[in-house]
């Protein structure tokens, strides 16, 4: 498994982030992948990295969203999210689905 390669700040900001989860009740594992996930984001976002997706870069801040799409709740993940998940699962037809279209097909 590859090595993070994050600077201090972003190192703070993973334990910030995992810390606050595991308070909240999350199990460590599950922790650590949001944590993760969250600071990689907010690396592709501010240019750090050398590859980012299209959600990463146009979606709304991590530190902002606060849990508006936290995969719950009436709105939910974004189409792009959608359609990205539906892109690795290898969904036929994913195009000319609409966000509803795509959540049910995933299950979601």
């Amino acid at each position: 498994m590859p090595q993070k390669v994050w600077s201090a700040k972003r190192e703070r900001q993973y334990e910030h982030i995992k810390e606050g989860l595991k308070e909240h009740g999350r199990s460590e594992d599950l922790a650590e992948e949001i944590a993760a996930r969250t600071v990689n984001k907010e690396r592709a976002r501010s240019g750090e990295s050398r590859t980012k997706s299209r959600s990463s870069t146009q979606d709304i801040s991590s530190g902002r969203r606060g849990g508006l799409r936290s995969h719950t709740g009436p709105r939910g993940r974004t189409y792009d999210q959608l359609y990205n998940e539906a892109k690795e699962r290898g969904l036929k037809g994913r195009s000319k689905m609409s966000k509803a279209q795509l959540e049910r097909a995933l299950g979601r």
